[in-house]
């Protein structure tokens, strides 16, 4: 604080403090206020008033506004403070010229300027900043009452401003959550507990019924009745936070035929400033659904407990109704046979709902609608309102007199037949959710199995009374039961296989069959567009019959392979790129392969394909999040331990392996894994034949496939091939066929059954320029070899009839003709007869079903080489 009085010898600057010195040191002669000394007395006493304020004031002087201020205003002015002592207000603040011209115009006129919050861009500290202030402007008067300047008073209310802003963001925030957060919430007020505030999700939960306003024991009579107002009274009076778990809240929302609805509830009271309950926030979430869930999961642990103590079908039947009418809570729920043909329903027993009448008894299903047709076809059948499915809605006063407005069904199959319905019926409109589907079809699995299992035992238990009736013959006829176990196993199966390969064999023939007779009608028509896409259609389905039967080949082991010494690494890094295309940018793939790999003889085409198989698998094991698939090589010198526990002699051995960090098997999946048909993938992604095909090429190349997997922790697929002593075969380039190359007469012995085949392949290659000797059979074509006709190619089937195969035509004939070049033709399991699934020296193997020009191809390149 500077002592004006003894500084300057000025009295109106006593305890003006920092600014008096200022004011009393400056040069005002300059200003147009003249020198100190000369102020008239209004001046002084207007800087002595101001000095002496804790307010930041300023007087602007004279027209030019020149500035005089005190302590507070130059605090305000930062770091332009002292400069802007003596200046013109229009020069001191260049960001607020023109505000300040006008501040000056009318001050000067005698007139005054009020703003609250106004908003300035000031350069206060070295940068410009947003500011808001509060001016009052008023006119500065000498003696004789004439305006010779302009009072300013400036308030800083940047940071109550910046507060409100910051309130009111939160405050929009907080209703946003509030409106759309995922749980419910409401505000009530006062001890009658009147709704002022309700969010969508707690307007959902009441039906969407109007509350604001109204007092809960109005809006929510339902919910009053229940208990839920004395709840609020409890909380209101004694002011302590509740929490309420699975509360049970009875409602009818939305028409929703649930009306069990089950919430957990936190009851938060609100006080006012004084520290009084004045209201309660409610704040809850609906576990309606949560708590269904459990209630199915314990009926379905409750039933499945039950199951083993029920001895008839009949006791089965009536359980399954009386747990999915109790858990679903619906009108009517049972279990009736199916006669296909007459299409009628037999009711023996069922549950119903008090006040809804048993269908005991036989019913006409055509009565009801189209809907059979669905079961028929093994699609369960859900209908929310049979006034408005199609299937129905000629049939719906008929369901409805049956308290059937909604129902679902869930049809039991056998041999693609349909012989039985687990049923529910809705008096009112119900739409069926997928979790209830689920459900029911869980229950009518059960069902199924456990009536397989009363029948079985019922079975077995007449098997044994026949038993001991005939004691005499006991020992013989447990033989025969053991017998006729085992080929029920082998038939099992032999049913597992077949049905496989005759799904997809239909649908594959569907697709030639279909293609070929559009493509007949189409040339009988004359017509000859898109003749071409008919026939890529046909050629389509045979090249995928043809993958199909090389996979079960590979199961069977009885593929013809065509081992060559090969370089493990080097064919990974052929396919690496491919197998980052496939396994997609989600997967990180890492190939580690070991320096000094040994080499294996080994079919490189199927070992590839059944690497890129287990990549495929591994990716999938990894979806949907992805994951790490490492393929990694090694060299394996197997012990005798080593080897026994991979079933191998022992020896040196090459290791490939796919490791993923994916969901993992647990040892009873790792245990069927390699299984034909058997898949863990949902219906329609998976053949099951995958991993059953790499296991039949590893084993009929010598080695064997490992599994090691934990539930969790991903999974590593070991392939174990024999070591190859010797150097790696060089790639040869395939060798193309030549448009216009012909043949010079050679001669070409062609041994096929079937006569289409036969015929077919004789004009192609003849009009290749090939002489053609055709037959049937082996026995005929062993008479031909034995002759003494030049034969330069054997082209054979291997399964033939008449009881010589290819593959012992052609070392019959090598006998006489040890230099005879053979190209067998395949596409059955008896090219076993190929010699253990291996070629010798100038034999060669093409598969059925064959591109002719490929066929052509390949004869062309045997005869030349």
């Amino acid at each position: 604080m500077v002592n004006a009085t003894s500084t300057t010898g000025y009295p109106f600057l006593t305890g003006g403090g920092e600014m008096a010195g200022l004011i009393a040191a400056f040069d005002w002669g300059g200003t147009g206020v003249g020198p100190l000394e000369n102020w008239p007395g209004h001046m002084r006493s207007a800087v002595s008033m101001m000095l002496r304020s804790d307010l930041a004031m300023a007087t602007l002087w004279g027209e030019a506004g020149v500035l005089i201020y005190n302590d507070a205003y130059a605090a305000f002015s930062g770091v332009r403070h002292p400069q802007l002592l003596g200046m013109g207000v229009r020069q001191a603040w260049e960001e607020a010229t023109d505000f300040n011209d006008n501040v000056m115009k009318v001050g000067l006129a005698g007139g005054t300027l009020s703003y609250q919050d106004l908003e300035f861009l000031l350069n206060r500290r070295g940068a410009a900043e947003q500011v808001w202030i509060n001016l009052d402007y008023s006119p500065l008067l000498d003696d004789s009452g004439t305006p010779v300047g302009v009072w300013a008073l400036v308030v800083d209310t940047t940071a109550k401003v910046q507060a409100e802003r910051r309130l009111q963001d939160d405050r929009q925030r907080f209703a946003q959550l509030f409106e759309q957060a995922p749980s419910f919430m409401t505000m009530l007020e006062g001890p009658e507990h009147r709704v002022v505030l309700a969010n969508p999700a707690y307007l959902r939960l009441v039906g969407n019924r109007p509350l604001i306003g109204l007092p809960v024991a109005e809006a929510l009579p339902d919910a009053a009745a229940q208990g839920y107002v004395a709840l609020l009274d409890n909380v209101y009076r004694s002011g302590q936070a509740l929490t309420a778990r699975a509360a049970r809240y009875d409602v009818q929302v939305e028409h929703s035929p649930v009306r069990e609805r089950y919430v957990d509830f936190v009851f938060q009271p609100i006080r006012d400033t004084r520290g009084a309950v004045s209201g309660i926030f409610v704040e809850g979430v609906d576990v309606t659904e949560r708590m269904t869930a459990e209630a199915r999961r314990e009926a379905l642990a409750g039933f499945t407990e039950r199951l083993p103590t029920l001895q008839s079908t009949h006791d089965l039947a009536q359980a399954a109704a009386e747990i999915l009418g109790a858990t679903l809570n619906v009108s009517r729920a049972g279990y009736g046979t199916v006669d296909p043909d007459n299409e009628t329903l037999h009711v023996e027993r069922d549950w119903t709902a008090p006040g809804c009448a048993s269908l005991a008894g036989m019913l006409k299903l055509r009565d009801f609608g189209s809907f059979v047709d669905s079961l028929k076809q093994d699609e369960p059948v859900l209908i929310a309102d049979v006034r408005l499915d199609p299937r129905t809605r000629s049939a719906a006063p008929a369901l409805e007199a049956l308290h059937a407005r909604a129902f679902l069904n869930v049809p039991l199959m056998e041999q693609g037949r349909l012989v039985a319905v687990l049923f529910l019926n809705h008096a009112q409109v119900r739409a069926w959710t997928p979790e209830e589907a689920a459900f029911v079809r869980e229950i009518a699995g059960r069902t199924r199995t456990a009536a397989e299992r009363v029948r079985s035992e019922a079975a077995l238990r007449e098997a044994n009374e026949s038993l001991e009736r005939k004691v005499a013959q006991r020992t013989q006829e447990l033989m025969e039961v053991e017998a006729k176990f085992r080929q029920s196993q082998k038939m099992e199966a032999i049913g597992q296989l077949t049905g496989g390969i005759a799904h997809d064999f239909n649908n594959l023939l569907g697709g030639m069959s279909t293609s070929l007779q559009v493509l007949e009608k189409r040339l009988q028509m004359q017509k000859f567009d898109n003749v071409t896409r008919y026939i890529g259609m046909a050629q389509e389905s045979v090249r995928r019959a043809a993958s199909l039967t090389q996979r079960l080949l590979a199961f069977s082991r009885r593929q013809t392979l065509d081992p060559k010494p090969t370089d493990v690494n080097r064919l990974i890094g052929g396919i690496e790129e491919m197998v980052r295309r496939t396994v997609g940018p989600s997967v990180v793939v890492e190939v580690v392969g070991a320096g000094g790999l040994w080499l294996t003889q080994v079919d490189a085409s199927q070992l590839e394909n059944a690497v890129l198989n287990l990549c495929i698998n591994a990716r999938d094991a990894m979806s949907p999040h992805g994951g790490r698939l490492t393929i990694e090589t090694a060299n394996k010198w197997l012990d005798d331990r080593a080897a026994t526990e991979r079933e191998l002699p022992p020896g040196q051995y090459i290791s490939v392996c796919v490791t993923d960090t994916g969901a993992g098997m647990t040892p009873e999946v790792a245990a069927r894994a390699f299984d034909p048909f058997f898949t863990t993938k949902p219906m329609g992604q998976g053949t099951g034949l995958g991993l059953s095909m790499v296991y039949g090429f590893v084993r009929q190349s010598g080695g064997q496939v490992r599994i090691y997997s934990e539930p969790g922790e991903g999974t590593t697929m070991c392939l174990y091939l024999p070591r190859f002593i010797g150097e790696a075969e060089q790639d040869a380039p395939p060798m193309l066929p030549v448009a216009d190359h012909r043949g010079e007469g050679e001669v070409v012995l062609v041994v096929e059954d079937e006569a289409t085949i036969r015929a077919i392949v004789a004009e192609e290659l003849e009009d290749a320029g090939y002489r053609v000797i055709s037959v049937g059979d082996g026995a005929a074509a062993l008479r031909v070899l034995r002759s003494q006709d030049t034969i330069d190619l054997l082209l054979t089937d291997v399964g033939l009839p008449g009881g010589l195969n290819g593959r012992q035509v052609a070392d019959a004939a090598r006998v006489s003709r040890p230099q005879l070049k053979v190209l067998f033709i395949t596409g059955y399991a008896e090219n076993a007869a190929v010699g253990n699934g291996l070629l010798e020296y100038g034999m060669e193997v093409i598969t059925k079903p064959f591109d002719v020009a490929a066929l052509t191809a390949k004869v062309q390149e045997m005869i030349e080489r």
